[in-house]
């Protein structure tokens, strides 16, 4: 087998650019990088295969901008499986996608029980792909010749599974329903910064007191600083819940801090002045955060029969419907509509209701106009429906 040749030279990658031109059809990329080991979420590999072009690996870093590639096929079809997931990272480098055929969104939306690339490729073209390398540190240099077998194989077998599935979606009728899915998310927008990042930190709700609630806050900056600087994930510098330990322990000094059993991580002790100065301000902080936060997240579904009986009935039938539903069309549920999207609509409905307000709200809320479709009135016939039982329920008891 011909070792994979990486391509990490401006030279290289632009005349990898002419022979990307002259191919035909679609483009199947992907992208691999280090979650769980570098801060950052960028690309350290980029892997494309174009028919009558051949494959490519890309290392991104020395190349720097993609935009000279991007002007040559961001009008093509590109193919990706679970695109969302890579196409921050890709847009980072100036690869602009336009158009997307997404594997992993037409599997679910086939009805297929898995989508993974490696089961969805066996059920559809009968060819085993090895996955042992995708949760691998790709900014690894050099990268093993098993690393880059692995992720050329990723986007050679793309084309010829998007072609595939292009037939299965017209036999099920559901092209139109996926070209909706992937221009929907190619408009995703990016969430924006959480107000509040630390408090995601794993055992913070067990905090108790402003001051442990500051020490932790200071310590999540300090840790966030140290991995930005480094480009390590901050869990591989201190884990979360050392964090919080020692939040929660309230240490009188640098050395009880090091005393801390809980406080482990490679950088706990090598960076034990830069932890012990986070205490520090936190301990004397005057403006401390509040124990609770305002936020617009609704209670768990579980208290809603407490606090708001009907829209409890309402969810409750409405899912019965959806599932149904998602039956029927043999879409997953949540793709059928989104849980979050039903919850919302469940404790906050519409003033009238009727298939047209429940219409209006779904669209307002961002819902596709396939989904739309298929959802808004037996939405609406299950909130009508649970209005109605909980009054039959009343006149039962009085």
């Amino acid at each position: 087998m011909t070792p994979r040749r990486v391509i990490d030279t401006r030279e290289g990658y632009l005349a990898a650019v002419e022979l990307i031109a002259a191919g035909t059809g679609p483009l199947a990329i992907d992208a691999e990088r280090a979650s769980g080991f570098r801060y950052s979420q960028r690309a350290y590999l980029i892997q494309l295969y174009r028919r009558g072009a051949g494959t490519f690996l890309f290392d991104p870093p020395p190349i720097g901008s993609f935009a000279e590639l991007s002007d040559v096929i961001s009008g093509e079809e590109w193919v990706l499986h679970a695109a969302s997931q890579d196409l921050a990272c890709l847009r980072e480098v100036e690869l602009l996608p336009t158009v997307i055929f997404d594997t992993e969104l037409a599997a679910r939306l086939l009805g297929l029980p898995r989508v993974g690339l490696g089961t969805v490729v066996e059920e559809l073209l009968g060819i085993h792909l090895a996955k042992e390398h995708s949760a691998a540190d790709w900014s690894t240099r050099p990268l093993p010749a098993s690393w880059l077998e692995y992720a050329a194989l990723d986007v050679e077998l793309l084309v010829d599974l998007r072609d595939v599935m292009v037939g299965l979606l017209d036999e099920q009728g559901k092209t139109e329903i996926a070209r909706q899915e992937f221009q929907a998310t190619l408009d995703k927008e990016t969430k924006p910064a959480a107000a509040d990042p630390w408090r995601r930190l794993s055992g913070v709700h067990s905090l108790r007191g402003a001051k442990s609630l500051s020490i932790a806050r200071e310590l999540w900056f300090a840790r966030d600083e140290l991995a930005r600087e480094t480009d390590i994930a901050p869990g591989r510098l201190v884990p979360d819940l050392s964090l919080t330990a020692a939040a929660r322990a309230l240490p009188e000094s640098k050395r009880e801090l090091a005393s801390l059993r809980e406080f482990t991580g490679r950088a706990s002790r090598s960076e034990l002045d830069r932890w012990w100065n986070a205490i520090e301000v936190g301990r004397a902080s005057t403006s401390p955060p509040q124990l609770t936060r305002a936020t617009d997240t609704l209670p768990p579904p579980r208290s809603w029969g407490d606090r708001n009986p009907e829209a409890d009935a309402r969810l409750k039938l409405a899912r019965q419907s959806l599932l149904a539903q998602s039956e029927a069309q043999q879409i997953p549920l949540e793709n059928l509509l989104t849980p979050e999207l039903l919850r919302r609509l469940a404790w906050t409905p519409p003033q009238v209701i009727d298939p047209q307000s429940v219409a209006s709200a779904l669209e307002k809320s961002g819902a596709r106009p396939w989904q739309i479709e298929l959802t808004a009135q037996p939405i609406a016939q299950a909130f009508v429906d649970a209005h109605q039982k909980l009054l039959d329920d009343a006149e039962g008891e009085s």
